[in-house]
Order: C-alpha cells, then structure tokens, then sequence
C-alpha cells in the first residue's frame, strides 16, 4: 500500500452542504482513507492509496458530484516521437507524475497538453518525466519566439534526415551495385565476362568499408531509438531495423575476419553489407518523409497563430501604451486603430467602424460595430478608431479555439492507422521471436552450422523489414493522385485521402466554394426620373474614395459598363452607415436604408423591391441626389457558374450534400435554391462547423467538408477528407487533405472518382503484403531464402506496389 496526500482545489462549493457532498463523495471512492474540505480556501486533502486510484479518479469523482477541480494547463513540445507506441510512452510518464491529472499526446503536431494541479507539480517536474522516458521538451525559455524556435527544431531535424539520405545513397547505390553483381556472376554469362574482377577477396573488404558510414551513420538513431524501447519494456519498428541491420553487418564482418585468420570454410564468403545499408537507407528516406510530412501538418496552426498579434495598445489613464499580447488582461481597455487587427476577443466600449470577420465566418462582407458589440482577436479593424474592453484572452479566444479544434483533428488517426498501430506492436515482438526460433531450431534440431543458421535468422529480420508492410498504401497515392495533379487536383501525404471513396455525406461551405466569394452588383432598380446610368455613375464616383468592400463592387459594375467616374468635390465616410459627398454640385447621399431614412430622404417608392432583394439574401444600397431617391443597387456574392452541374452530380452519386456556411439564413437559403440544395446549416461558428462533422461521423457516415476560408479549417481538418478550394485561404489549403487548384466544385466528383480507384489499389497492395509476408516467413525460417533472396523478395514486392499503383496516373478524370 503506497498513501499519499494530495490537496485539490475545488470549484462550484456554496455552502455546508456541498462540503458534507465532496466529503461523501471522495470517501466512497476505492482506496481513499481520508478526506478533509475547507469551504473557505475551497480545498479538499486527500489521503489515497496511489495503487488503487489516481488524482484523475479523484477529480473524475467530483466533477460526477456536480463540482470541479481548477487545474491549469501547459502545452509541451516533444521530441523524438516516431510513433503511436511514443506516444502512449509519453503519455504514460507524464499521467505518473504526481497531480498530473490528464496527459494528452498529438503526434502529429508533436505537442503534450499536460492538465495538473498547480502546487504539486511544476513544468521542470514534467519535462525530467519525459526525458526519462527517452524523449526531449523543446525549452523555449531563452528563445525570442516560442513557435520560431519549435519551427527551427523541426526544421533541423528535416535537414538532419535528408543529409543522412543523401549519405545512405551514396554508400548504398554502389555497394548494391556491386555487390549484386558480385552474387550472380556464376549465374549470369554477361556478369561474368564484365565483372569478374569481383570474384577477388578485396572486394568484400571494400563492401565492408563502404556499408560502415551508413551503419554507424544511418543505424545509430535506430539503435538508440530500439534500446530506448527495450528499457522500456517494449519494442517498436526501431527494433527490428536494428536488428536485421546489426545482424547482417556482424555477420559481414565475421566473414571478413574468416577471410583474415583463415576460417572461411566455417563462415563462407557470402557478406550481406548491402542488406545492411539498403535497410537503413531506405527506411531514413521513410523518416525524412514523416519529418516533413509533420512539418506541413503544422503548417496550418503556425499561420493560425500568426493572425493573432503580438502586441495590443494599451489606454491607461488617457495614455497609449504598446503590451505584448500576453499581458492583457480581462477588462483592460485596448485601442485598435484602422488596419489593425483586433488582438483579443472584446466589447466595444467606444467608436464605430466595419470589422473583416472573415476569418471567422468566412463572409467576405464587412460587419458594423459599436457600442456594446462583440469584436473577436484576428479580425480586421476597417475604417473606424475602436476602444475595446478585453473580455477572452489568451487560450480562451475565439482563435485559440480554432486552433486547438485543427491541432485536435489533424492528431486523430484514421482507422486504417489506428489498426496498423496495434498490428505493430505485436507484429515486431513476433518477428524478434520468430527470429530467435529460427536460430536456435536450426542450431538444435536442424543440425546446422552457426553461420547457417545466423543466415536464416537474418533472412527472417530482412524479410519482415518494415518496407514490405510500410509500402503499399503510398505508392498508390503517390500514382492516383500524382495523375491527380494533371487535372489540378493535388493531395497532401494524409491516409485519410484514400477515404474519400467510401464518402456518404459532403458539406459545402458557401462563400468563396459554392459561389465567388466576392460581392458584385446583382441588379439596378431605378426611381422615376432617373436612368440607370446615371444611377451606377454618381455611386461609383461617390464610392470610389471609400474602401469598404461594398464601395468596390458599385466602381467595378462601373467600370464593367465602361462609365467615366464624375469629379468628386467633397467626400465624408460614416463607418458602418454610408457615405456623403458632393459630386458635380449635387449632394449625393449612398448607404444602407436606414441611413437614408435617418437623412429624411423617403425610400418608399422603392419600399417593394427592397424587400425582395433583401429577401434574395442580398445587401441593398441606395442613392439619393439632392434629398430624392435616385435608385437602389443590390449587392451580393454570386454563385460560381460551374456549382450547380457539380452538386447535382455529387447528388446523383449518392452523396447527401448539405450547405453550410456563417452567413444569415435568409441568404443561405437564397443560396441553396440557386444550387438544387434542400439542407442548409446557417450562422455556424467555426467550431459548430468542425462540430457537424463530427455529429454526422458519430451517426456512422464518412463525410468530406469543401470550403476556402479559415474558418473552415477545423471542419477541413476533422473530416475524414477535406477539399480545399485552390483560391481560398493558406491555412483552409494547409489544413485540408486535397486542394482543387481550378477553385471551383467541378474537381470534387472526379477527386472522389479518382480516390475510389486508390483506394481499390491499396486495398490490392495491402493484400499482397499480407501475403507475402504470411508466406516467405515461414519459407526464410526452414531455410528456403538466403538474406538476398529474401531482399530480392522484398524489391519484388515493391516493384509490383509500384506497377500496380502506376495504372492511376492514366486514369482519365476531367476535362
């Protein structure tokens, strides 16, 4: 029995009685023998048996009784993660740390999000548990920028990979040269007659010389990394690469040293330095290519991050002061002059202007802000001076959200992945005992020498190398989608792409996907005694000196229409209303009906057609010269010529097509009527996006998300396959698996086509694996493959992937 106390602070206690609660409930907890509460400092002692329950037991007890515990956070950077097996390591050595109350590990961006209790545990305590683990915390405490210091890490380590690539290839492609050559020179006439200098001693001297930068290279992260694991208590793919390379590197040697002190008649002078390098070669490359696949991953939260600014402008007694984002705090008053953006999620406390919340609800229109309204931190301050009062900082903004819902969902696996993980981790102990079995069976029953049965248990290691069951899924993805590019359909590295084929549900975001995603004039509706040029002529002039977004689709019609702008002798903005101006002498009042209303300028003659482009979802701008109405102009976002033809196709693929998108619901439903769509979602945040997803995953359908905005990066990324629209935003492309470079739907259908046939050709691949290794293990364990065989096995099994894979690229998609 180990006891222990552990103080926790408790949150939501009012009274006596929900002392006698928490008392109650934490003494009905298995392996608790104490509890003391003080309301007062709102703590509860606790004296537990640490063998029996955690501290995340006991703050599960309470939070079932209705109360909390006020942890804190911290995120660590970890390094040296390689697989789902690091991860639970991770996870394990921190959840041992006393008050650590959960530990969760992304191996994709590579970060642990640690919740403790403060007090018992600090950051140092944390970062000594992971070290001991095998594992590195990036310590960005001396560096300028956190995240441009982890960027430096990861980017070293890319380096770090491609240098021992690039070293590996140039030991191994000669030695594998020669060194086959060298194998079948009896066997083939031509080998023979042009290489049969090789036949001389020297030459394995010279295999040795050649393998050994690589083995001591290449093969000392997976040495290490192997005997991490082993410490540890378990065995990853490290493990059998080690091995089969140390086993056939030993073995070269030993031939060698036959070959020095004469006993060659025992060893023989078959070396198997290439198998050596051609393992570590090939399975570095596989390292390099996660490195940077984890670097793209992160890609999309590092330029979330950057919306956020760094600094914000403090008012502190009528004064302006420039603080690092991390000081402010709740309740400060911030400024945020025009062209800023806002740096954390606030009130208006003063001023009026047009914020771009566009990167929140994707809409490309500007929204009004005043007094009492909300302004969210990454969003752009437009036309007005805003003072604002600082409500969530920090973690809790709006966009520190977004950010964790994309790092939560590019972190999860995929099925397929999480099945291969467990298959791992019983796969390479079978393989190391398989292995053993080989040696010592062939020693003791089989009557063989040492060296043959060191022979067959190293063809046994090199036969399950990890290229024959890491191989299949790529190629093909590699060869569908590389012929994918041809038609501008370009993935990302991702497993869940292949899913693509199995969809059952797709949603659409709609500005910028389904249509332009830019406002333009819709329609001009004149008043009697004006034509419509003159109408579109006095607006543009009057709106060319403003720079709200309405403003330029009224010059663009303008100059569409090939009419001059009119001199403008006057010019006054009022944020979030209109604008005043005097043009040619007459004084010309454009803005939102109200704002004309409000001017006393009667807008009834028009009161009808109003409504109705109002009710068509568009916004409506009005003219008047010289305190008549002139006209109206509708402005809205217009659908893509080629949405249409491309859902109804979706549709007829049995696919159940849903809009979703930030806007109001009247200009969704405008929306979906255009585009043969009966299910609309309107006014959804970014994390209700994601949040659809997810609802529909958990009813058992596979669901694509396309969108363009940053908005739709949490939804792009926690989809089982997200498409991003070529012409949108950096982060929605970073964060998606497969951009459309022609920015339009049309590449939708013939993506999920072309995915279809990947998939066909993984399963195929997958299947072959199965059998290859199924069959030529038990064939190397009785001795019917040399170690070369078995890597002549294993070259075959790649070159039929790769075959098989190929046939995508001729695959037709669209026109």
């Amino acid at each position: 029995m180990t006891t222990k106390q552990i103080t926790l602070p408790v949150t939501g206690m009012t009274c006596a009685m929900c002392v006698k609660n928490v008392e109650r409930s934490l003494k009905g907890t298995d392996g608790v023998s104490d509890v003391s509460v003080n309301l007062a400092t709102e703590k509860a002692t606790v004296d537990f048996d640490a063998e029996r329950v955690s501290v995340s037991g006991l703050t599960k007890q309470l939070v079932a009784s209705g109360y909390g515990v006020a942890a804190a956070t911290v995120d660590l950077p970890i390094t040296g993660m390689t697989c789902a097996m690091c991860q639970k390591n991770v996870e394990r050595a921190l959840t041992r740390c006393e008050g650590v109350i959960s530990a969760s590990v992304n191996l994709a961006s590579e970060k642990a999000s640690v919740s403790y209790l403060p007090g018992t545990t600090r950051r140092h305590d944390l970062v000594d548990a992971v070290e001991h683990a095998g594992y590195g915390v990036i310590d960005a405490a001396d560096a300028h920028d956190h995240e441009d210091h982890e960027a430096i890490v990861r980017q070293a380590e890319i380096d770090r990979q491609a240098r021992l690539v690039k070293v590996g290839a140039a030991f191994t492609i000669p030695l594998t040269i020669l060194s086959m050559a060298r194998h079948f020179l009896h066997q083939v006439p031509f080998l023979m007659d042009n290489f049969g200098f090789l036949t001389d001693d020297v030459w394995l001297f010279i295999f040795g010389a050649l393998a050994t930068p690589v083995m001591f290279l290449l093969g000392r992260q997976f040495i290490s990394g192997g005997g991490r694991a082993m410490h540890h208590g378990h065995a990853n793919m490290d493990v059998l690469v080690a091995m089969g390379a140390i086993a056939a590197y030993v073995y070269g040697i030993i031939v060698l040293l036959g070959i020095v002190f004469g006993f060659t008649d025992v060893v023989g002078k078959l070396d198997y330095f290439e198998s050596t390098a051609v393992i570590l070669t090939l399975v570095t490359l596989g390292k390099l290519l996660e490195a940077r696949a984890k670097g793209r991953t992160s890609a999309a939260i590092k330029k979330l991050m950057s919306l956020a600014p760094k600094t914000a402008t403090l008012l502190s007694d009528g004064k302006e002061k420039a603080i690092p984002i991390d000081e402010v705090a709740p309740g400060d008053l911030l400024l945020v002059k025009p062209g800023e953006r806002i740096p954390v999620d606030a009130i208006v406390a003063d001023g009026r202007s047009t914020v771009d919340e566009s990167m929140l609800t994707g809409e490309s229109l500007p929204v009004d802000k005043a007094a009492a309204t909300e302004v969210y931190g990454g969003t752009i301050n437009q036309q007005g001076r805003l003072v604002i009062e600082a409500q969530r900082v920090g973690r809790d903004t709006v966009l520190a959200q977004i950010i964790r819902l994309v790092e939560a969902a590019q972190g999860s696996k995929a099925p397929i992945q999480a099945i291969a993980d467990r298959v791992s981790a019983y796969f390479v102990p079978l393989v190391i005992v398989l292995a053993a079995v080989t040696l010592i069976g062939w020693l003791t029953i089989g009557g063989a020498s040492l060296p043959q049965a060191i022979l067959n248990m190293i063809a046994v290691l090199v036969i399950a190398c990890p290229c024959a069951l890491g191989g299949p899924p790529p190629p093909p993805s590699l060869g569908g989608w590389g012929g994918g590019a041809d038609a501008g359909i370009l993935s990302r590295p991702r497993p869940a792409r292949a899913r693509a084929g199995a969809l059952t549900a797709i949603l659409l975001d709609k500005t910028g996907t389904v249509t332009q995603g830019k406002p333009a004039a819709t329609e001009i509706v004149t008043a009697p005694n004006t034509d419509e040029r003159a109408l579109l002529q006095f607006s543009a002039s009057a709106e060319a000196s403003s720079e709200h977004p309405l403003a330029s689709a009224v010059v663009a019609a303008a100059k569409a229409r090939g009419l001059p702008l009119l001199p403008v002798d006057s010019f006054a903005a009022e944020p979030g209303k209109g604008v005043r101006a005097t043009i040619s002498g007459r004084a010309a009042l454009i803005g939102s009906p109200r704002f004309l209303a409000e001017n006393d300028i009667d807008i009834s003659p028009l009161a009808d057609d109003i409504s109705r482009m109002q009710a068509n979802g568009h916004t409506v701008v009005l003219l008047a010269l010289d305190q008549s109405l002139a006209g109206a102009i509708a402005i809205g976002d217009t659908v893509k010529s080629t949405s249409a033809e491309a859902i109804q196709t979706l549709q007829a693929r049995g696919l159940d097509v849903t809009l979703i998108t930030g806007d109001n619901q009247q200009t969704a439903d405008a929306i979906a009527r255009q585009v043969g769509i009966s299910r609309v979602m309107a006014e959804v945040l970014p994390a209700d996006k994601a949040g659809a997803v997810v609802q529909l995953q958990a009813g058992g359908a596979r669901v694509a998300m396309v969108g363009d905005g940053i908005n739709d990066a949490p939804a792009l990324a926690q989809a089982d396959i997200g498409f991003a629209i070529g012409a949108g935003s950096d982060i929605a492309i970073e964060a998606g698996d497969v951009t459309l470079v022609r920015g339009d739907l049309s590449a939708v259908p013939a993506a999920i086509a072309l995915s279809r046939a990947t998939l066909r050709a993984i399963h195929q691949n997958l299947f072959w694996a199965f059998i290859y290794n199924i069959v030529l293990i038990p064939v190397a364990m009785l001795g019917g493959l040399i170690p070369m065989f078995a890597a002549a096995a294993m070259a075959f099994s790649s070159v039929f992937v790769v075959t098989n894979s190929l046939r995508l690229r001729g695959k037709r998609l669209i026109s």
